[in-house]
Order: C-alpha cells, then structure tokens, then sequence
C-alpha cells in the first residue's frame, strides 16, 4: 500500500491524501480524499470535465468561511452577552492568488503546458506546431453558439443572501356603481388620411444647387447652417454674418503677398485684426462668464429656497405633531375633569348614600330624562344609522347632474344681465351747465380752497443763532494814468477822450433807438389815447371812421367766402363720406380675407400635424411588430436551444457514467495485476537488489541536487 503525502497551500490546514489507485486506509481513518484547492494546485488532480472543475470550484467556494473572530481585549474573559469576548468581521483576502487562474484547463492544455515546460529545460526539444480546428459554426459545432457559458467565480459571493421582494401595491377599492355615465372633460378623435408617409415634411427642404464657374456666392458661406444648429438665424447668427462680411472686406484691402515693399504694412494690419479678434473673443468669453454666474446664482437660490421649503415643512410638521399633542393631552384632561365633576355631583346628590329604586312614572314624565335623551356614554346610540333618513339626490351629488341640472336653468340665471348706470346729466341742451352743477363745483372748489388752506405749514422764520459776517468787497483799482511830458501828447489825449465820448453817446443813441422801435406800437397807442389838440383829434376819428368802413367790408368779403366755403365743404364732406364708406368696407372685406386665410393656414397645419402623427404612429405600430417577430423568434430560439442542451445533458451524463465504471473496472484490474507483479518481486527479492534499488533511490534524489548546486556554483 503506497500513500502520498502532500502540504496544502497557506492558509490551509496541512491534511494527507491518498492516491485513487486503491488499497485499504488502515490507520489513516482521518484521511479525507482530496484538498479544498487541489483543483487548482496539485497536477496529479485530474477532473472529467469542466463541469466537475465548476462543481470543485463552488464547493471550495461554499467550504470556506470567510467570517473572522477578532477578540476584545477588555472583555475577553466575558461570558455576558452585551459585552462579547469577540467580534465577527468578513473577512475580503482570497486564499487564492490572483495570478492563479481559475478556468478549466483541458487536457490538450495540461499537455500544451507540459511541452512548454520540457522546452524550457531542454533546449534540443522542438514544439509542434499547433493545428486549430474549423470552428464550423453553420455545420456540427453550432449547437456551441447558442449557449450561454457558465463563468466560475471571479468574485467569491456568499450563497446565504435574500433577495428583497416586491412591493405590492396596497388594496384600493373600487369606485361604487353610478347610475349615470361620467361625462369625459376631454376628447380624442382619430383621423385617417389619403397622403403616403413620405408627403409628410418636417424639416424644411435644401433643394440642390449648381455654382457657376468664377463665382463664390456669399450665400454659400452659411452652407455650415442647418435646421436647428443656426437656423432660422437669430441676433447672434446675423452679428455672425456682419463679422464675416467685414472680415472678407479687411481681406480684399489686404497688400498682395507678391508685393514685398508692403509686407510691413500687411504684418501691422495683420496684428492689429488678431489682438480685435482676441478682445472680441475675451468679451464672449466674460459675457459666457457672466451667463454661467448668473446659471449658477439662480441654481444657489433655489436651492436655499428648496432647503428653507424643507426646513419650514419640517418644522411646521414638528409644530402640528406638537399641537396634535397637546390637544390630545388637554382632551384627555378635559374628559378627567368632566368625570371628575359628573362623579362629584352624583355623590352630592346622594350624600348619606341611600339606594334608591327608580321612579317609572318619574321618568316618563320628565322629557329630559333617560327615557326620552338617553346619554351615550351609558351606551345608548338613538341617532344610529341616521344617515339612512338624508335624502341623497344625484342631481345635488354628482357633477353630471349638477351640469345636467345647469342645463335646465334659462339664460338669465346663468348668464346675468347688467346694465351699466347712467352718468348724471350735469349740461342743459344748449350746452350750459346747470345751477345746481355750477353751485356744486363752486363749493367743491371753495372746499378744496379751505382745505388746502387748513393744511398748510406757515413756516416761521427761525432767529439767527449766530452772526454772520458780511464780506466786504474789495475796493477797485485806480485808473492808470501816463504823464505826459508835452503838450502834444496832452493834445492826443484830449482827442482819445473827446472820441470816446461819442463813441459812448453813440451807443446809447443807439439803446434808445433800438427801445424805441420795439415800444413803437405802446408808443402809437398813447398817442391815440392821449391826444389833446384838436387837430389831431379830427385826424384819429377820419381814421377810426375809415378803420370802420374797412372793417364792414372786410365783414361782407368774408360772409361771401364763407359762403362760398360752406357749399365747398359741404361738396367735399359728401365726396369724402362715400370714400371713407367705401374704404371701410374694402378693409372690412380685407381683415375678412386675411381672416379666412389665416383660418385656412391653421387648418392646413393642423391637417399636416396629424398626417405627421398619424405616420408616427405608424411607424410606432410596424416597429412593434418587428420587435414582437423578433422576440418570438427569440423564444423559439431558446426553447430550440434549451431542448437541445437538455439532451446533450443527458448524453454526457450517459458517456461519463459509462466512462466512469470502464475506467474503474480497468483501473481495479491494472492495480490487482500491479499488486500480484509487486508481491512476486518482494518475496524474491534479495539483500543485494534491496540494497541496489535503495542505492538507485540515494542516487536519484543526491545527483539532481548536486548537479544543481554546481550549475550554480558555475552561473
């Protein structure tokens, strides 16, 4: 009987395994048949297939407790349950590196592997060549296709978890049964047109255009515009456009780059168009700066104001769960009280305590006692069920018969009739006020007048508390004067002034004329009015009588034009009266057109906005029933895929027990013939071939080790 014994990976308690090729455990009772990680670790542990390295993985999974016992120092000789000697944590480490993979490796894998080790030693060896088999996904492996693969654990989950149920909605009863059908506030109504799906347009239409050769049309600049992204244009899309054109002119006023004498002046201009346009984008910049600050203030208040509406709900739901308190306590009181004083009073009718038998007679004849309003804290309830005697009318409960009951009213209930007062007639016929309005105003006035009066402040004039110095001017230069040292220069002098005496008299000469011209008329009027000699008197009355003739004729010249001009008028009054009524019928007619049109565009725009809707619902209903051919095609997909899995299952189920009880036949066969081979060789064995196989033994395990050592002494 031959055992292994092998050292399990950290963390793990080291156990000993025995090999499978049989033989009785003797002794080692304790022995379990393999590791927690042998799956993963020990080459020797070999599985069937990759459900069976899925079923090891989720054992090892289920196995291992991840739960920690952490002692607390300070009650860890507690035996009490609120003061626990330790505490339980989860734990996160993984026993397993992350290195180490966790898929299935098949057997041509484990050889692949083998090979690559031996080639890494052996340097002489040569790897063959790999041959990857066609995937044929249309022929015999398309049943791999339809699958869905089972991943191992990559995060190791705890198989106790509950997951939430859900939620059911409460109970709600049903509405009771009405009589009368509710009258829907609203109407849907579906429309079914003669138009195709592709006559509906949305968007506007971009016919194709053709450029003619040597032109740039302007308008091909906002070819970039579309529907939406610019279009209809806007104030910041026309102020776009302006910047474009200008742009365009600066360029055309460009020095050419042929000519070098003006490339200082292209650069400058060039400059100076570059630092514009950085200070046109920097104010674009400030004015998005202030767009986004003022966003964000806006954003800050609401929610201040969002926070100040959920302290205030809090507090007044705090404020009424208080009150509700309260009330609750003082009722509560209040009840005490009443039985207190009710208790008080019944003992005050009875004081020495005697039992009296109840008067019948009494009591009918009483109508305030028990017989006629019994109390109901004695447990009598007279007015149960009184709900049964309120006259329930559906004309007077239901708004349909509250509209049903409107409908039979006449106009004048519904729709009142005001007429609006009349205004107090305060003018005569001929177009004079009357007494009794004149004296009223009069005294309004007077009334106003006394008011006003009444209420005005007489400011008194306040003494001086200080005195105030008064500035005295200052006194005014003496007039130069130059000696003269001859009397020539006297004589010059003279002259000087003599001319500025006239030219001084002349200016007031002037002042004088100037008044006089413009008092002519005041002046004349005086005259007229003061004239004391008796010639002049006879002068003034030929004037006024010729003034006075003048005057009567110009009286009749204008009686006749006025004449003249009232049959003028009254032709043009009559012209302009059947112009006017035929220009206000034409704008009748006009604003009727206008009308009519404006009622058609909206008819024809709600016509093309349910033709769109009808095409959207449309295209809603063929999109659902391509989805619901899909899903359906899913489904079969599924059942199909599910059938077929089910009996690949119960065909590898079938192939594996088989496999399973020929290798264990074989393999029971293979180890009795090994153990009747090795009992044959132990009972002939000799002294010299024990101790020639022990030597091969030292010899296989020294020389490896001292090999090594001297490779690497030599590296």
């Amino acid at each position: 009987m031959s055992h292994v014994v092998t050292i399990e990976e950290p963390q793990a308690k080291p156990q000993v395994s025995q090999t499978r090729f049989g033989g009785k455990s003797g002794a080692w009772g304790n022995v379990s048949a393999s590791r927690t990680y042998d799956f993963l670790y020990d080459p020797l542990f070999i599985v069937s297939s990759e459900k069976d390295h899925n079923q090891a993985n989720i054992q090892a999974t289920v196995i291992r407790s991840k739960l920690r016992r952490v002692p607390r120092f300070r009650t860890m000789f507690s035996s009490l349950f609120h003061y626990p000697r330790y505490s339980v944590y989860w734990s996160k480490a993984d026993p397993v590196p992350s290195f180490i993979s966790r898929d299935w490796k098949r057997h041509e894998q484990r050889h692949r592997e083998a090979l690559q080790q031996l080639a890494a030693i052996d340097a002489s060896f040569q790897m063959p060549k790999e041959v990857y088999e066609d995937p044929d996904v249309t022929g015999k492996n398309r049943y791999k296709y339809f699958e869905r693969p089972f991943l191992p654990f990559y995060q190791q989950m705890p198989f106790n978890v509950v997951f939430a149920s859900t939620r059911a909605d409460p109970y709600t009863f049903p509405p009771p049964p009405t009589k009368y059908l509710p009258i829907p506030s609203k109407y849907t109504v579906g429309t079914q047109t003669d138009y195709r799906d592709a006559e509906v347009q949305t968007d506007p239409y971009s016919p194709e255009y053709v450029v003619c050769q040597d032109s740039i049309p302007e308008l091909l600049t906002l070819a970039t515009l579309t529907w939406g992204r610019g279009l209809p244009a806007g104030q910041a899309e026309v102020e776009m456009i302006e910047r474009a054109r200008e742009k365009r002119a600066w360029e055309d006023t460009l020095p050419p780059l042929s000519d070098t004498s003006q490339f200082e002046k292209r650069r400058r201009m060039m400059n100076a168009m570059e630092r514009k346009e950085w200070a046109f984008r920097e104010q674009e910049i400030e004015k998005l700066q202030e767009i986004r600050l003022e966003v964000l203030k806006e954003l800050l208040k609401k929610r201040d104001e969002n926070q100040n509406e959920v302290n205030m709900a809090r507090l007044n739901a705090q404020w009424s769960k208080l009150q509700e308190a309260k009330e609750a306590k003082l009722a509560q009181i209040q009840r005490k009280h009443v039985s207190a004083i009710r208790k008080l009073m019944g003992k005050g009718k009875n004081i020495e305590g005697k039992l009296e038998r109840r008067n019948i007679i009494k009591d009918y004849c009483d109508y305030a006692s028990q017989v006629y309003g019994p109390l109901s804290r004695l447990g009598r309830f007279p007015d149960n069920n009184s709900e049964d005697f309120v006259v329930k009318n559906h004309y007077l409960n239901t708004y349909e018969g509250l509209v049903e009951l409107e409908s039979c009213l006449p106009d004048f209930v519904t729709q009142p009739r005001i007429k609006p007062p009349k205004p107090k007639v305060t003018t005569t016929k001929d177009g004079f006020l009357k007494r009794a309005a004149r004296v009223d105003r009069e005294l309004a006035e007077v009334h106003k007048a006394l008011l006003e009066k009444k209420n005005k402040d007489f400011e008194a004039k306040k003494p001086m508390r200080f005195l105030q110095r008064k500035p005295v001017p200052q006194p005014r230069l003496p007039t130069p004067t130059l000696e003269m040292s001859s009397n020539e220069e006297e004589d010059i002098e003279m002259a000087v002034i003599y001319l500025q005496k006239l030219l001084r008299g002349r200016v007031v000469q002037n002042m004088m004329f100037e008044g006089k011209e413009k008092r002519l008329e005041l002046i004349q009027e005086l005259r007229t009015s003061h004239a004391l000699q008796e010639d002049d008197r006879l002068v003034k009355k030929a004037e006024k009588q010729v003034t006075l003739a003048l005057q009567r004729q110009r009286n009749l010249h204008e009686h006749k034009v006025s004449l003249v001009e009232n049959h003028l008028a009254g032709l043009e009054g009559r012209v302009l009266a059947d112009m006017f009524d035929f220009l206000s019928k034409e704008l009748v007619r006009l604003q009727e057109e206008r009308r009519v049109h404006a009622l058609a565009m909206l008819a024809e725009r709600q016509r093309r906005m349910r033709e769109a809707e009808e095409s959207g619902r449309r295209q809603v209903e063929q999109r659902r029933l391509q989805e619901e051919d899909q899903i359906f095609k899913e489904v079969i997909k599924v059942h199909q895929s599910t059938v077929t899995s089910y009996l690949e299952d119960i065909i590898l189920n079938t192939e594996e027990n088989t496999a399973e009880e020929q290798a264990r036949a074989e393999i029971e066969k293979m180890a009795e013939e090994i153990n009747d081979i090795a009992y044959e060789m132990e009972s002939r064995r000799t002294q010299l071939q024990s101790e020639e196989i022990v030597a091969e033994l030292v010899y296989s395990f020294l020389i490896p080790e001292v090999q090594k050592d001297f490779v690497k002494e030599k590296g």
